[in-house]
């Protein structure tokens, strides 16, 4: 009976979620919604729209007063210095930067190991050299740009105001994407460099950095990157920021990011972080810090459910629900239910039961095993929908989970991807702040030759960063149970042939 029940309510669910998507069209948007478009997912070069920058504020106040995006005082004021930047970026180019300045002919001959200088009556006078100087410094290309860090709590609109501007911004040279995928792909470019280099001779050692050269690619590519959500919580991370962003910066690339944290507390508590220090004053000198913090969590103001997308383990009917939805979903796929393997920097990631752009996955299959953010954002890029089944009470002692979910999740938001969840415990209530460390801990704290201080302190062992990040997940599983969420990542095959009709 409790089955019989699960399947028909998963067809009115399904009828409600197949309802012709213009009937969003009248519905009223908070925040992201009026820019979830798909033109602000993935590390590529966009299009520009034609605006200027008080139109920025204008199509702003249009939606505020449309009903589309709430009154807001704080966003408006850092919509508007970002309009400032906007205007500036119309007539900018980095291109100065990047080739070296041409020296002046004293400079040339200062260089010239064989130029002798003449005696001193024949160079001139003081003056002179004072006068060449000041010509030398006139000639020289003003500071470029600063750009923004915008920071604050979770769904206070960062990332749709960054949007908003980006959007707007008039140029081709720019890029956008969330700050995981961006080291992924530096992390790529660094170790494609580094096998490109020939094979060293037995006896013969030389040194290599890539660092600056991968800055420099990025740097003729762009000159303007937006990061959504810039966090920093690997050590190999840490590592390379500051000679990374001080390339980027010298060489005329403006930045804007939007985070949780500010700049002071960023790796806080981390591993190494007196070497990490440098970056923070680095980031601060070339963008302006930028606090936008309401109070108030947009996701999780009333807005219309796209039916049950979030059960709970002990509720009836729970997993025969899921089934009938996964069966009502897969009709509309061209595929047949089976395994997946999605390849991911040369090693096989299997998943077991898949059917087109749908995934049926259980939380040990998705964070139980060493899985990464390239690994979820080829699965992002692959599905649209994926179900995760049998999510456990997250404690301390299951932290690692509990990172791999946080990194699943914001993967999945950045690409639209729509989940159907089976959790142990409701989402406000699924990451308790119990438990201890493990052996696991015990051995790396043995392994690095660390006190036992040291684990009360980095935020290696005491998970204080997963329970910072943990605030951002529950905040966005709000957000992807609504409609319009679930609407806008539909990328079945039948879906667009709708479109196109």
């Amino acid at each position: 009976m409790a089955t019989y029940s699960a399947l028909t309510a998963a067809r009115c669910s399904i009828n409600f979620f197949f309802k012709d998507a213009v009937l969003t069209s009248n519905k009223t948007f908070l925040l992201s919604d009026a820019y979830t478009g798909k033109g602000y997912t993935g590390w590529r070069t966009c299009g520009s729209r034609s605006s200027d920058s008080a139109g920025t504020v204008s199509h702003f106040d249009g939606l505020v007063q449309g009903g589309r995006l709430r009154t807001d005082a704080q966003q408006r004021h850092v919509l508007q210095q970002l309009a400032q930047l906007q205007h500036t970026l119309r007539t900018y180019s980095n291109s100065i930067y990047l080739s070296p300045p041409k020296l002046s002919s004293e400079e040339e001959k200062s260089q010239d190991l064989n130029y002798k200088s003449p005696p001193a009556e024949i160079t001139g006078s003081k003056r002179e050299e004072r006068d060449n100087k000041e010509e030398l410094v006139r000639s020289s290309p003003p500071p470029p740009p600063k750009g923004f860090y915008i920071y604050g709590d979770v769904g206070t609109g960062k990332t749709m105001l960054m949007d908003l501007f980006y959007s707007r911004v008039e140029s081709s040279r720019k890029k956008r994407v969330h700050f995981n995928g961006f080291m992924l792909d530096i992390h790529k470019r660094i170790h494609r460099r580094k096998q490109s280099l020939p094979k060293r001779r037995l006896g013969k050692m030389f040194t290599y950095d890539p660092i600056s050269p991968v800055a420099m690619e990025i740097s003729n590519e762009t000159c303007l990157l937006c990061f959504d959500e810039f966090q920093v919580t690997d050590i190999a991370d840490a590592m390379i920021l500051k000679q990374l962003f001080e390339t980027l910066f010298k060489t005329g690339v403006v930045v804007v990011a939007t985070s949780n944290r500010p700049p002071d507390d960023l790796y806080k508590n981390g591993l190494q972080r007196d070497t990490f220090l440098p970056f923070i004053d680095v980031l601060k000198e070339h963008c302006h810090t930028v606090c936008l913090d309401s109070g108030i969590d947009y996701r999780q103001l009333n807005r219309a459910a796209a039916g049950n997308l979030y059960y709970l383990s002990g509720q009836p009917g729970a997993d025969a629900f899921m089934d009938a939805l996964f069966e009502e979903l897969t009709l509309r796929q061209r595929s047949v239910t089976g395994p997946r393997v999605l390849t991911v920097l040369g090693r096989d990631v299997t998943l077991r039961k898949t059917c087109g752009t749908i995934a049926d996955c259980t939380f040990q299959e998705l964070c139980g095993r060493d899985l990464g953010a390239g690994d979820y954002l080829e699965m992002a890029q692959t599905f649209d929908t994926v179900f995760i089944r049998h999510v456990p009470l997250l404690t301390l002692s299951l932290k690692d989970q509990a990172r791999r979910f946080t990194t699943l999740i914001d993967n999945f938001y950045d690409k639209k991807v729509r989940v159907v969840v089976l959790a142990a415990a409701p989402l406000n209530r699924l990451f308790h702040h119990t438990g201890g460390e493990d052996e696991r801990d015990r051995q790396l704290l043995d392994d690095l030759g660390l006190s036992q201080d040291a684990a009360e302190r980095l935020t290696l062992f005491t998970a204080e960063e997963e329970i910072f990040a943990f605030q951002r997940t529950v905040s966005r599983l709000m957000e992807m149970q609504t409609e319009s969420y679930w609407v806008a990542g539909d990328r079945s095959p039948s879906r667009k042939q709708d479109k196109a009709a």
